[in-house]
């Protein structure tokens, strides 16, 4: 394996670890993957006021009520 620590893409500073999830096969598994940019001089700069927030699926969608 390679480093521990994510870095961004664009500008190479270290970036924190996200956890995001997928499914798969019927059970949701974790997937570490590199964070927003919080450099503000790199081109992929995430403002934490911008960044919306995630539908995690908790509550049943398309159910009638």
């Amino acid at each position: 394996m390679g480093s521990d620590e994510h870095v961004c893409p664009v500008c190479g500073q270290p970036v924190e670890t996200v956890v995001r999830r997928h499914k798969t096969l019927g059970a949701w598994v974790p997937v570490w993957t590199d964070g927003p940019c919080r450099n503000p001089e790199c081109e992929a700069y995430a403002d934490e006021a911008a960044e919306p927030d995630e539908d995690h699926g908790d509550a049943p969608a398309g159910k009638g009520s």
